[in-house]
């Protein structure tokens, strides 16, 4: 059996996911602002022994969704085969997922939409219906995600769509929002650890999500 193969399988009978968490970071900046705050949030999440594991999606090569509608079949994205067919697993297995994203030109960046894009697999379609109507496989399941945006300027218009284009997809999908966090004022590389409240409210999330995956 290959790779693919054992992949679609999984694909296709997604049901109890382990109380573990996936934290991904969209930011090109190894080790900047959101980084640390995925780091603050594991903090919270470790108080509540909750296994956890994290990526950097500018450290993986991969493609945005193509439409190509392959995934109606298998069940998973099968035409592009790229970092994303190795992170789905952990996002298959994980109740937990922590998106973080810098604020691009008022939104996320490239490579977080490209992320939230190739999470189209899971959704099921009803051909017969126009417009198709829709479900998730990742529903009722009690998965749950922390979304954060990190912003230069020092107010919510500055920040634009950013929290939004990361919830409502999560939403979509069947993830129950533990909470947003939207950051301000914070440019250069660590600026973040100077704002205590930030930095408390991030581990505090941690914890929130921790208490509500057991």
């Amino acid at each position: 059996m290959n790779y693919f193969e054992e992949l679609i399988n999984k694909a296709k009978e997604i049901e109890n996911p382990l109380k573990q968490v996936l934290a991904v970071s969209g930011s090109p900046r190894k080790g900047g602002n959101s980084d640390i705050i995925i780091k603050q949030i594991i903090l919270g999440l470790n108080t509540e022994n909750i296994a956890t594991e994290s990526t950097n999606l500018k450290s993986i090569d991969f493609s945005g969704c193509i439409g190509c509608e392959k995934c109606r079949k298998d069940k998973i994205c099968t035409m592009l085969l790229d970092g994303m067919s190795v992170l789905y697993p952990s996002i298959i297995d994980s109740k937990g997922l922590i998106l973080v994203s810098p604020v691009h030109n008022y939104n996320i960046t490239s490579w977080m939409k490209a992320f939230i894009d190739r999470l189209y697999c899971f959704y099921e379609f009803d051909n017969n219906t126009r417009p198709r109507k829709w479900s998730s496989r990742l529903a009722n399941q009690n998965r749950k995600v922390v979304i954060s945006a990190v912003c230069e300027q020092e107010n919510i218009e500055n920040l634009g769509f950013a929290i939004d284009a990361m919830k409502r997809p999560m939403e979509a999908l069947g993830f129950d929002i533990i909470g947003t966090l939207p950051v301000f004022n914070s440019f250069e590389k660590g600026a973040v650890k100077k704002q205590k409240e930030i930095m408390d409210k991030a581990f505090e999330l941690g914890i929130k999500m921790g208490r509500q995956l057991k």
